[in-house]
């Protein structure tokens, strides 16, 4: 059985129950989406060879302090970063640090920025000069598959139907879906309820409802989707080294549909396709 509460700041709520967010809440989201969406196309220009992750971190983090925002990554479980950078088969959750980018690299740029309470959350692939052909094709189908789930995101749908969409399009076109890692609900919490898993069950989970707000961000691999987690307790690469490619949104769902908080405003989202 699930429960839908009305989200109140300060109120804490029993596991499970579902938060829904009113006026308030989809204001709070839409600023603090708007600008993790504007730190992450100001990245766009500098991810390039000879760059190094650090550089990108320390960027995203001046950008949030002169923008009154807070990266939520930073010191949350001891993680010391305002980014996450992800490269080639690294799946999630890559450390910044003195790692250079190269010529042909893909990386994915996962930043949620705090702005006024309200957490905004996404995440990009880049592609570092010119990459391979089959890199290329992941981060298509990768931006088709959230595009997809979005599709799926409407009031009376469920959470498996989101899951379901992705699925079958990655799937389709004989990429993997990891399954270790989900989108997850958010707002003046960095990690709420419910859980958005990027596979599943069309009619499974709870039915999504006006004034819910989540994430969607599925990891496709290559290869197979079993991934693994390096010893500095953070880093997810995939098990087989194949290439790995995630992207993500925050969006709310509506009377009729769902509003995406996290649209590029240079219509920069997917750098390799603008539009």
């Amino acid at each position: 059985m699930v429960t839908y509460v009305q989200a109140i700041k300060g109120k804490k709520r029993d596991p499970g129950v579902i938060p829904l967010h009113g006026n308030v809440g989809f204001e709070g989201m839409r600023k603090a989406g708007n600008l993790t969406a504007r730190a992450l196309d100001m990245l766009t220009e500098h991810v390039r060879p000879g760059v190094s992750t650090g550089e990108l971190d320390r960027l995203a983090f001046e950008f949030g302090r002169d923008h009154n925002a807070i990266p939520a990554t930073l010191f949350y479980r001891g993680y010391r970063h305002s980014i996450c950078t992800s490269i080639n088969h690294v799946v999630c959750h890559g450390i910044p640090g003195n790692k250079v980018l190269r010529e042909g690299d893909i990386v994915n740029i996962d930043l949620t920025l705090i702005y006024e309470g309200w957490h905004g959350d996404s995440s990009r692939m880049y592609a570092v000069g010119k990459i391979s052909t089959k890199a290329d094709r992941l981060i298509k189908i990768t931006y088709e598959s959230l595009a997809k789930g979005i599709e799926a995101a409407v009031p009376g749908n469920t959470t498996g139907d989101i899951g379901a969409a992705i699925q079958q399009h990655a799937e389709s076109e004989r990429t993997s879906v990891v399954r270790d890692f989900v989108g997850h609900g958010l707002g003046h919490l960095f990690h709420d309820e419910p859980n958005i898993m990027h596979f599943g069950t069309p009619g499974s989970g709870p039915e999504l409802k006006p004034g819910m707000i989540f994430t969607i961000e599925p990891m496709l691999n290559l290869g197979r989707p079993h991934v693994k987690v390096l010893n500095d307790g953070w880093t997810a690469v995939t098990r087989d080294r194949s290439l790995s490619a995630q992207c993500e949104h925050s969006i709310g769902i509506t009377e009729t549909g769902n509003e995406i908080f996290t649209s590029s405003p240079a219509s920069i989202f997917n750098p390799q396709n603008p539009q």
